[in-house]
């Protein structure tokens, strides 16, 4: 009998039901709180203190929470949807696939050329905007490419995929990771991205230097390749959208907005509702650049919105986790619980620690908006009381979402690849093992680094 992962929700449901349960086991407590000097409310090291009563939460509470979480959560659940739509208009534009189109049939009789800049462009795309299931509309592209120099659909797999675990994993700007996270935090949206920036350079360059040594080895020994050879009859799609100036002004438009995020975030401190707006801004500018039917153009956000639908139920969902330990007073009682052994270690062996957890909390809740509102709530305390500060815990979080969505089975978006490409995932994971060490020690060495200059 074939064993199946079940589905997100149902293992967020599940944990709901779990953090129930822990409410009626655990004894309550509470840590006392305090302002620090940039203004976040931390735990007070030493101040934990157990409650002499129990406050049993009912088991409808589970049907209850629901719409209160959803009610706390909704500045990130309208954030998401938002970006969902703004997407929408501008895929709806081309320029976006025109660019990748263009960047991949320009290096196509390189090999090396075509997987440095095919994964630095999912690279970029999924560290700045959180882009990963748009992807799947270039599989067929990229394979036929390959294909074409003689590089395998494992390479093919490789370059779309390392490109968008890298991007996730050291993301600068992803909107549903590292500003959900910050958010959540309490940390200025955007801060700490000179030090993200490098650990994306340093990640990069681990991913395509495996990449590359892999298709390095399986033209020189075709033998040792994991996947079939490439066929000879495949060729590019034609109806590719070719590069025009309109979709070149709404690139233009989309580097504009990165460059006014990454000011706004640092200068001006923005939080979700100016990065919102902005993004807003640029669906509106795509579409008076476009010249897009006003039609046209709402049945285009409509439909970018419906997409990350699912992804904002799975917040709403997931904040209904921390809300039943907060109600049931046991939330500090899990930080108590966890950050104990840690604080036994140093503080860097401690954020190292976090990372591992964060890791594998992924293999059960791959969503990254998810997994940012069920985690967040507990591992920012955790690290206020082992020497960790609240930037170092959100990339704790980062490095352990972004990277092993490189390989947990749980990833629709990694399975729904390897099924357009005909990479089988034992194949896979003979692949990109060796890779995870690498980008886990890399990861490791970063956490270690962020807890020694005091990021």
């Amino acid at each position: 009998m074939k064993l199946r992962m079940p589905h997100t929700l149902a293992l967020l449901l599940a944990v709901m039901v779990l953090a129930l349960v822990a409410t009626w086991l655990l004894p309550p407590g509470v840590y006392q709180m305090a302002e620090a000097a940039n203004g976040q409310k931390v735990v007070v090291p030493g101040t934990y203190a157990a409650f002499p009563d129990r406050t049993y939460l009912p088991p409808w509470t589970l049907f209850t929470i629901i719409p209160k979480a959803f009610a706390s959560a909704q500045g990130v659940i309208f954030f998401v949807i938002l970006m969902g739509g703004v997407f929408g208009v501008l895929q709806k534009t081309g320029a976006i696939e025109a660019a990748i189109g263009r960047t991949m049939i320009r290096f196509q009789g390189r090999q090396t050329l075509l997987i440095f800049f095919g994964m630095a462009i999912f690279t970029l795309l999924s560290a700045s905007f959180g882009m990963a299931s748009e992807y799947i509309a270039f599989t067929a592209m990229l394979v036929a490419l390959c294909a074409a120099v003689r590089l395998d659909a494992m390479t093919a797999s490789a370059i779309l995929l390392v490109g968008y675990g890298v991007g996730y994993g050291a993301s600068t700007t992803n909107p549903f990771t590292v500003v959900v996270a910050q958010e959540i935090a309490g940390v200025p949206i955007g801060s700490g991205l000179w030090f993200r920036v490098i650990v994306l350079a340093l990640a990069f360059l681990v991913g395509f230097h495996h990449v590359w040594s892999y298709a390095r080895r399986v033209r020189l020994d075709p033998a040792r390749a994991l996947a079939p050879p490439p066929a000879t009859d495949r060729s590019a799609p034609s109806d590719f959208p070719p590069m025009t100036l309109t979709r070149a002004l709404v690139l233009g438009a989309l580097g504009l907005t990165v460059v006014a995020l990454v000011a706004g975030i640092v200068l001006a401190r923005w939080s979700l509702p100016q990065v919102g707006a902005l993004f807003l801004g640029l669906g509106f500018s795509a579409v008076l650049i476009a010249r897009l039917r006003i039609d046209e153009a709402c049945d285009a956000f409509l439909a970018g919105a419906a997409r990350l639908t699912g992804t904002a139920l799975l917040v709403g969902v997931a904040r209904a986790i921390g809300l039943i330990l907060e109600d049931g007073q046991v939330l500090h009682t899990l930080v108590f619980m966890t950050a104990t052994p840690l604080a036994a270690l140093p503080a860097e062996a401690s954020a190292v620690g976090m990372f591992l957890i964060q890791a594998f909390l992924n293999v059960f809740i791959p969503s990254g908006s998810g997994q940012a509102f069920a985690t967040m709530p507990i591992m920012a305390p955790i690290g206020d009381l082992v020497g960790v500060s609240r930037q170092a815990s959100v990339l704790a979080f980062q490095f352990g979402d972004g990277f092993t969505n490189l390989i947990i089975p749980t990833n629709p978006f990694l399975m729904a690849i390897l099924g357009l490409t005909g990479v089988t995932y034992g194949a896979w994971v003979r692949f990109v093992w060796p890779l995870m060490v690498k980008l886990m020690l890399l990861s490791s060495a970063a956490m270690v680094a962020a807890v020694a200059l005091g990021l």
